[in-house]
């Protein structure tokens, strides 16, 4: 029920939006702010002003630390669902999915959700783990499991990191979307921006020319704004300054209202940006239909390249072949579980089946939005080809394009949507970071302190967690880069959690072991080592893979033969200056085979890139691979390998060494003291009741018989802790083969309709 501060609040939110509009409209007489209509700036306005409102409703409940980082552990069903799928779906999700099958065709997208889609059986049952270990964060399993105060602390600082990875991701995707939307017109242009779009109108003009008419100095022109690339559109919007002020929003409603707010939130944006991707759809449907008198479906075959409906071997990510993106998937998949703020998502539900059925829904929703996502993308290449230079703004581009003009408030509800995302997603890892190291950092050092003096401690370290996302967002790379790092972060911790639930012999010494050399290789040195003197320019690790070409044959489509056609007018440019390299590309005609060769071009084995530094000198960049250089100076010859192959060695790695440190010092020291683990084993097997009372009644009786749910084990009397199935995991199983096949089919599908 409604207070009559609640009354008085959701009044200020609509007495404030009428002024906004009303000023907007009388101060510009033109009903725009940053290129947007007065309705659109309500809509995000009182959007806003609402999940402020529920920070403040939400605080009033906190009384202690579980209330604060757990909502209390009494949220149902639907707002598990929406909580899993809000963390799964931040601005970055919707950003750079689109962008990679702008970019990259359906390969691309079958790239972003690929692992997500093959992970679905591990994520049936992660949910009763979560819930069954009864923790307050996932820190709290290494002092629970291994007995160690302290490994829980090195497991709080490395999910800290992690955590703002994810952040830094979300506040860059939001910051492209929302840039794209808000396009300065040619008269607010600075002198700066002035100068760069006539370059890029001179370009346009040149391209429009045909090759035989450019004299010499303009084909020199020509090619040299080619390289240049100047933009042609820029933005109200300054990046940095815009994640400076929705940090500031996700800190004044969770560090108020805890999950509760963070949860509530979730739901809402949940809804909206599912509408909100569904209502694209049309609008981008009919538009094609206008432009090229085809559905979309019809449209991918006429208007776009063949090369662009391939999910697997197509020459635009020859790199990322189905067995790299079969190991990144089960790699990524087995790490997940290292994720703490699966706790928080699974650990908040009442019981078991409200955990599962909340976080699989969840995250089944966000699988099917993908699909959705790379169809978008896909339609975004038919309407606007290459035109727009950086693929991460395309969804803003497309949102201003096809909902800009209807005056119904649908650009700002974006807008407002995918920031909530962003929030919802960082306000749930910022409460997770701030409850890992409150608790397993800061309580090493400071003891003995109430409830009020931690909530504090938590509430600070909340904005210096978000303040770090920030710097990582403003100062870091692609965000296709970002993720593939980030998806494999946990692999250092996922041996330890993993091996500590279904074996015994897991044990402190070999789960330190695994952790430390894991944290070593795939962490710390290849940051370090980079540092130090002549490392970035050694010859040894410049080594590179073989240049490999690749011939593909196709149906010309009219797509293929524009592609065709701008390529030999390009390399007739380049001939005229005498820079032509191999033979004029053979003219195609729709309807008949044509090849398309491919030079996958020589790769770096132990860097990301290699390019020339300030003096000239060819020097590694990006992150050393170091697991690589040591198969290196074992003997192997990873220069012979395609660089696809050698990623994949990379990726399988980080599975097998920490696994297998494990196991293998596991094998050679004792194990830990019988009872303790019985008890903790027992724990797992013993379900949540669905209030504290009873479930409190039930760990008091395992407690005291810890076998009394032995007959569920898979093998008994054995060091291994599996648990045999009941008829809901199996259920799990079969909803998620399901849903795999599904998915795929749905992005088969729409690849062969039509043609």
């Amino acid at each position: 029920m409604l207070t009559s501060f609640d009354m008085y609040w959701l009044g200020l939110c609509i007495t404030a939006g009428n002024k906004i509009n009303h000023y907007i409209i009388y101060k510009g007489n033109t009903g725009m702010f940053w290129g947007l209509e007065s309705v659109d700036v309500v809509a995000i306005v009182v959007y806003f002003a609402f999940t402020i409102w529920i920070g403040v409703r939400s605080a009033k409940k906190i009384n202690n630390q579980e209330d604060f980082y757990l909502g209390g552990r009494s949220f149902g069903k639907l707002v598990q669902t929406f909580a899993a799928f809000g963390q799964g779906t931040s601005s970055e999700s919707v950003v750079t999915t689109t962008a990679a099958a702008n970019k990259s065709g359906a390969a691309g997208g079958w790239l972003m959700t690929a692992m997500g889609v093959l992970v679905l059986p591990f994520l049936w049952f992660i949910p009763v783990i979560m819930r069954r270990l009864r923790l307050l964060n996932m820190a709290e399993f290494f002092v629970d499991r291994y007995q160690s105060q302290l490994m829980a602390a090195f497991y709080s600082i490395i999910q800290v990191i992690f955590f703002m990875l994810i952040v830094s991701m979300g506040f860059k995707g939001m910051s492209a979307t929302i840039s794209a939307i808000a396009i300065k017109p040619v008269d607010q242009f600075s002198a700066e921006e002035m100068y760069e779009y006539d370059r890029a109108e001179r370009l346009i003009e040149l391209k429009r020319v045909p090759i035989e008419s450019l004299g010499a100095n303009e084909v020199n022109e020509l090619l040299t704004l080619n390289t240049e690339n100047p933009k042609h559109e820029f933005s109200y919007v300054d990046s940095a300054k815009l994640m400076i002020v929705i940090a500031v929003m996700v800190l004044l409603y969770a560090v108020m209202g805890g999950l509760e707010a963070a949860f509530i939130t979730d739901l809402v944006q949940g809804g909206f940006i599912i509408l909100l991707t569904i209502i694209l759809v049309p609008f981008a449907w009919i538009k094609i239909v206008q432009q090229t008198g085809h559905t979309p479906f019809e449209a991918m075959h006429t208007e776009l390249p063949t090369s662009m409906l391939e999910l697997f071997g197509s020459p635009h990510l020859a790199d990322f072949t189905w067995y790299y993106v079969l190991s990144f998937s089960i790699v990524g998949g087995i790490a997940l579980i290292g994720q703490a703020n699966q706790m928080t998502a699974c650990g908040s539900a009442k019981d078991d089946t409200v955990a599962r059925f909340g976080f699989f829904t969840g995250i089944v929703m966000k699988r099917f939005s993908a699909v959705v996502w790379v169809f978008i993308g896909l339609m975004t290449v038919i309407l606007y080809g290459d035109s727009i230079k950086n693929p991460e703004f395309i969804w803003g581009h497309a949102t201003r394009d096809l909902l800009g003009g209807l005056g119904l408030g649908l650009v700002g509800l974006m807008i407002a949507s995918l920031t909530a995302a962003l929030m919802s997603t960082a306000d749930t890892l910022m409460l997770t970071a701030s409850s890992l190291v409150t608790n397993n950092v800061y309580k090493l050092f400071v003891t003995e302190r109430d409830e009020k003096h931690y909530l504090l401690v938590g509430r600070i370290f909340s904005v210096l967690y978000i303040a770090g996302a920030v710097t990582i967002a403003i100062f870091s790379g692609g965000l296709v880069e970002l993720f593939i790092y980030a998806a494999l972060f946990n692999a250092v911790v996922a041996a330890s959690i993993w091996m500590g639930i279904i074996w015994r012999r897991a044990n402190l010494i070999a789960a330190w072991s695994s952790m430390i050399i894991a944290f070593c290789l795939f962490i710390l040195l290849p940051i370090l080592l980079p540092i130090f003197p002549g490392v970035q320019s050694s010859e040894m690790l410049k080594l590179e893979t073989n240049p490999i070409v690749v011939q593909s044959t196709y149906t010309a489509t009219k797509g293929d033969k524009l592609k065709r056609v701008a390529e030999i007018k390009y390399w007739r440019l380049q001939n005229m200056a005498n820079l032509a390299v191999g033979q004029e590309p053979i003219p195609v005609e729709v309807g008949k085979p044509f090849s398309v060769t491919t030079i996958i071009p020589a790769q770096p084995v132990f860097w990301a890139e290699l390019s020339k530094d300030v003096n000239g000198e060819i020097v590694g960049k990006g992150l050393l691979n170091v697991e690589l250089v040591a198969l290196q100076a074992m003997g192997f010859d990873l220069g012979d390998n395609r660089n696809s192959l050698n990623k994949t060695i990379a990726v399988s790695l980080k599975l097998i060494i920490p696994f297998g440190i494990l196991i293998l010092v596991g094998f050679l020291t004792k194990p830990q003291d019988k009872h303790h683990l019985d008890i903790f084993y027992a724990k797992l097997r013993t379900p949540v009741a669905p209030t504290a009372e009873a479930d409190a009644k039930q760990m008091h009786l395992t407690t005291v018989n810890p076998s009394r749910f032995d007959k569920d084990k898979l093998f008994t009397n054995s060091e291994w802790e599996f648990r045999r199935w009941n008829k809901d995991d199996w259920a799990g199983i079969f909803y998620s083969v399901i849903t795999m096949i599904t998915i795929v089919g749905l992005l088969w599908g729409m690849l062969i309709i039509g043609r």
